[in-house]
């Protein structure tokens, strides 16, 4: 059984590395320690002079744990799409509370428009998408204008069972303790709680979505985004979620397969926006 689990992580490791490269490692800022904070970018291989889409990809783990590396095959698969992938780190906590994190997705924006085309991919033509806490960093990086992302500098979201986008309503049901960091992350302002949802920034500029729910994720994702959704449609009223039959973490180990429909989805998600 172990062999050949291990054969077959070898050959989707083979299948989907094959066409692209990746550029690890690169400083995109510094933290508030003034450590520098890393991202990794995917292209295809086979390069002529394109001008790719770009998207980037915030990942989750309740705002304190996760690391850019683990998304390299998520990276390497888009990338097989034709897409440039650009998957950042940020400073988790307690090494920094919500604020901090979204400035430097913020951050993360910045250095993905100036420098796109070093890498074949069309500065006007950026996404971001963020699973579980990176949706709510995502979200918030691009739609609370307090961190300086113009309008119209992200051409669409994908929000794969994104958590956080209601953070202020979940905050207020339960207080955040020192279980995961919450007191730190959060702190116990429901004025920062309010200015990290992302919910509170949505209008007629709101850049367009595709949203993925699953069907079998956390409660409170649920309502998060059922919430949003009911704020959202008053401004693009022909959004629709796609609800999978999924547990949370499958929402995004589903894009470790090269297979997955998902990425034709985003394909045609980028090729409809305008």
């Amino acid at each position: 059984m172990y062999k050949s689990t291990t054969l077959l992580l070898f050959a989707l490791m083979i299948i989907s590395c094959k066409p692209t490269l990746a550029y690890k490692d690169i400083s995109y800022t510094q933290n508030n320690n003034g450590e520098d904070v890393k991202l990794n970018i995917f292209t295809p291989r086979n390069i002529k002079n394109e001008n790719y889409p770009v998207l980037i990809f915030v990942y989750g783990g309740n705002w304190n744990t996760g690391n850019k590396n683990k998304y390299n095959l998520l990276g390497r698969n888009f990338a097989r799409k034709n897409m440039v992938v650009v998957i950042p780190d940020y400073t988790l906590s307690p090494n920094a509370d919500v604020d901090q994190m979204t400035k430097e997705i913020a951050s993360a924006i910045q250095f993905t428009k100036a420098n796109a085309k070093n890498y074949h991919g069309n500065p006007e033509r950026i996404f971001i998408s963020g699973h579980s806490a990176g949706g709510q960093l995502a979200t918030s990086a691009v739609m609370n204008p307090k961190y300086g992302i113009l309008e119209k500098k992200i051409s669409g979201i994908i929000m794969i069972d994104a958590a956080g986008i209601d953070m202020k309503n979940y905050l207020e049901k339960y207080p955040p303790t020192s279980a995961d960091n919450y007191d730190i992350t959060w702190s116990k302002d429901p004025e920062k709680w309010k200015q990290a949802s992302s919910i509170y920034f949505i209008n007629d500029k709101t850049p367009p979505f595709l949203i993925y729910v699953g069907e079998k994720t956390y409660p409170s994702i649920k309502v998060a985004n059922d919430n949003f959704l009911k704020a959202l449609k008053p401004f693009q009223p022909n959004v629709k979620p796609i609800n999978l039959n999924k547990k949370h973490v499958p929402m995004v180990l589903q894009y470790f397969l090269p297979w997955s429909k998902r990425f034709d989805e985003a394909v045609s998600f980028t090729e409809r926006v305008k």
